[in-house]
C-alpha cells in the first residue's frame, strides 16, 4: 500500500465515488447505519451534474421561461403593451441561486450525518485502495472495504466537432453562454435537446431542431409525441427528422451545419445534445479488473454490483434509466445490500417519466402501440385541460390526460398526461396503478371525490369518458 499522509482516517467501511444523487442516496444510507463512510467529490461543490449542469439548472432555467410565457399571454399583465423581454443569460442567474440552495441544503446531510468528504479526483491503485488527487497535484491515498462507484455521466463528444470553439456547446456548457443568440441549431432531439428547444423558443430565439430519429422521443405514447411535435410546429420550433451530421464548422460569428443529405444550415451556435458518457474514463478501472462498454458504462446485479464483489455502481454510470430519482433510490438499495448482505428492496417496474419541456409531458405503463401489439382490449379515457375549471382560471388550456384501461377488468394499463404540471398530475394516477389487484382500476376515478377546482379532476372527468365508451 502506498503511503498516506491524510488530514483524515485513511481506511473506512466504504468509499463512495461521486456526490450526485446516486452517490448520497449510498452515503446517507451506510452512514445512518453506523458505517465509517467517505464521499469522493472531484467539484468545488457537492451535489454532481444533477445538482450543478443539469437537472436542477436545466428545470430552474424552464421555469422562468414559462412564468414569462405566462405572463406574456395573459391580457391582464400585458394592458399596455406591458410584456417582458429577457435572454437566456439574463435568466440565469435564476437557476445559479436554486444551485446554490441545493448546494448548501445537501452539504448540511454530510455534515450533520458525519460523513467525511474528499475533496478531489479518484482513481483505484489496488482492489482496496484509491488515489484523490488535488487541484494543486498532490495526492493522498484511502482504502476502503468496499467501493460505490457514482461518477455519473458528462455530454457525449464525437472526435469530430470542435468543442472548445466559442460557438459551439454541450448540455452543461450551455450553462455558461454568454451572448444572446437570435438562432439556434440543436442537434439532438431527444429529452434534454427538446427540454432546451422549448426554453430558447420561449424566449424569442429562432431555433432548429436536428432529430436523428424519424419521430421526436418515439419511446412516448404516439399521441404525446404528436402533441409535442405540434405544439413545437406551431410555436416556430422547425424540427428536421430522420437527419445525421456530415460536419459542424465554426465560424467567427456562428456555426455552420453541414447534414449527410445535402442540407445546411447557419446559426449563431450550436447546442449539441446526442447522448451522453460514464465518467469512468479517468478512474483507472484496470487497476481492480473492471471493463466498460462503449459508452463507458458498468455491468451490475439486481444489487447493483459490479464483476468485482466488492465494488458497486449506481445511477448513469449504469446506463437506464439514467434518472436523478431513480439514480438516489439505486443508491438507497446499495447501502441495503452493504448493510444486510442483500437488498429486499428495488426499483418500481414502472418508474414515472418526466419531460420538461413547454407543456410539460409525463407518463407510466404501457403506450397505446404497445398494447395494439400485445392485442391487449384496452379503451381510452381522455379529459382535456380547456374543459377544466382550474385549468381554465390559471390560464393552462393546453394540454389533455388519457388514461389506457382493460376493457374487461378496468385495470389501469398506462397514464400519459401533456400539459403544465403533468410531472406532478402524473403522481396521482401512479399511486393507484401500483395497487395490486382489484385496487388497481379505474372505477377509483369515478368513486373518490377530488378537490373542486383542480387539476386532479382531470382523471374523474377521463375516467368517466373511458368507462362511456364500454358496451
Amino acid at each position: 500500500m502506498s503511503n498516506a499522509s491524510p488530514t483524515v482516517s485513511s481506511q473506512f467501511d466504504v468509499i463512495v465515488i461521486g456526490s450526485g444523487p446516486g452517490g448520497e442516496g449510498a452515503a446517507m444510507g451506510l452512514t445512518k447505519a453506523g458505517l465509517n463512510v467517505a464521499i469522493v467529490e472531484r467539484e468545488d461543490a457537492v451535489g454532481g451534474g444533477c445538482t450543478h449542469w443539469g437537472t436542477i439548472p436545466s428545470k430552474a432555467l424552464r421555469h422562468t421561461v414559462s412564468r414569462i410565457i405566462e405572463f406574456n399571454q395573459s391580457p391582464i399583465y400585458t394592458q399596455n403593451d406591458s410584456h417582458i423581454h429577457s435572454t437566456f443569460s439574463t435568466i440565469l442567474s435564476h437557476a445559479q441561486s436554486v444551485i446554490g440552495k441545493q448546494t448548501r441544503m445537501r452539504q448540511g446531510f454530510y455534515d450533520r450525518n458525519q460523513c467525511t468528504i474528499l475533496r478531489g479526483a479518484a482513481s483505484f491503485t489496488g482492489e482496496h485502495e484509491i488515489e484523490v488527487r488535488q487541484s494543486d497535484g498532490t495526492s493522498e491515498y484511502y482504502t476502503a472495504d468496499k467501493f460505490v462507484i457514482a461518477t455519473g455521466s458528462r455530454p457525449y463528444h464525437p472526435d469530430d466537432i470542435d468543442f472548445s470553439h466559442p460557438r459551439i456547446y454541450d448540455s452543461d456548457s450551455i450553462l455558461s453562454l454568454e451572448h444572446d443568440p437570435r438562432h439556434v441549431i440543436i442537434y439532438g432531439a431527444g429529452v434534454i435537446g427538446s427540454e432546451y428547444a422549448s426554453i430558447f423558443r420561449g424566449l424569442g430565439v429562432k431555433v432548429d431542431l436536428i432529430n436523428t430519429r424519424d419521430r421526436l422521443l418515439s419511446f412516448l405514447d404516439n399521441e404525446m409525441s404528436d402533441s409535442l411535435s405540434y405544439h413545437f410546429w406551431n410555436n416556430g420550433v422547425l424540427i428536421r427528422n430522420d437527419e445525421t451530421y456530415e460536419q459542424i464548422e465554426g465560424t467567427d460569428d456562428g456555426i455552420v451545419l453541414h447534414l449527410q443529405s445535402g442540407k445546411k444550415m447557419k446559426a449563431d451556435c450550436l447546442l449539441f445534445a446526442n447522448g451522453r458518457t460514464g465518467n469512468t474514463d479517468t478512474l483507472n478501472l484496470d487497476a481492480v479488473g473492471l471493463t466498460v462498454d462503449s459508452r463507458g458504462q458498468l455491468d451490475v446485479n439486481d444489487s447493483y454490483q459490479t464483476n468485482v464483489s466488492h465494488i458497486y455502481a449506481v445511477g448513469d454510470v449504469i446506463g437506464y434509466p439514467s434518472l436523478a430519482s431513480a439514480a438516489y433510490d439505486q443508491g438507497r438499495i446499495v447501502a441495503q445490500a452493504i448493510n444486510n448482505g442483500q437488498a429486499t428492496a428495488r426499483l418500481i417496474d414502472h418508474i414515472p417519466t418526466g419531460i420538461y419541456t413547454i407543456p410539460e409531458i409525463s407518463s407510466v405503463g404501457k403506450t397505446e402501440q404497445e398494447l395494439t401489439a400485445a392485442k391487449v382490449p384496452y379503451e381510452v379515457g381522455r379529459a382535456q385541460f380547456k374543459h377544466l375549471a382550474r385549468a381554465q382560471i390559471a390560464g393552462m388550456d393546453v394540454g389533455s390526460l388519457k388514461i389506457l384501461f382493460h376493457r374487461d377488468t378496468r385495470e389501469i394499463l398506462g397514464i400519459h398526461c401533456f400539459g403544465e404540471r403533468a410531472a406532478e398530475i402524473i403522481h396521482i394516477g401512479q399511486a393507484i396503478f401500483e395497487q395490486k389487484g382489484e385496487g388497481n382500476t379505474i372505477d377509483y376515478f369515478v368513486n373518490t371525490t377530488f378537490n373542486y377546482p383542480t387539476m386532479a379532476e382531470a382523471y374523474r372527468v377521463a375516467a368517466l369518458n373511458g368507462l362511456n365508451r364500454l358496451f
